[in-house]
């Protein structure tokens, strides 16, 4: 785990550097700067619509008896995605506009609930105790 945040700190913003850096020699850096200020406001105005139509479901579902696993992964994608967003750099731009968009959230959505189910069930360890009764040694 601590290797995977050590690349995702330090590789990344590299990458992400080098990225800028190439775009502004290319286009220039008034551009470049003005590119980052432009998606970063996009990206703050989508999170925030994109956020708030997600509770809107969420409620509606809640209130037709709908379990909301999916709305919740898909307001935890829009808000991963708005940090993304804000967050100067061309990949970030590129995987916060993918966590925003709908479609993709719908397709994620179901996958990220299914793998985080997997992992609590595989890592689950489930004692029940009946009223009254003192737990018992396994063995």
């Amino acid at each position: 785990m601590f290797g995977r945040l050590l690349l995702l700190f330090t590789v990344v913003p590299a990458v992400e550097l080098y990225l800028l850096i190439r775009i502004g020699q290319w286009i220039g850096a008034a551009q470049t700067v003005a590119i980052i200020i432009i998606t970063g406001s996009i990206g703050a105005f989508l999170a925030k619509r994109e956020g708030l139509g997600v509770i809107r479901q969420l409620q509606q579902d809640t209130l037709q008896g709908i379990p909301p696993g999916d709305r919740i992964v898909e307001g935890l994608l829009v808000l991963v995605g708005g940090a993304f967003l804000i967050t100067p750099g061309v990949l970030t731009d590129l995987t916060g506009f993918l966590l925003i968009m709908p479609p993709s959230r719908r397709f994620l959505a179901p996958r990220i609930k299914a793998w985080v189910t997997r992992r609590l069930l595989a890592d689950a360890d489930v004692r029940i105790y009946a009223a009254g009764s003192r737990p018992r040694d396994p063995l």
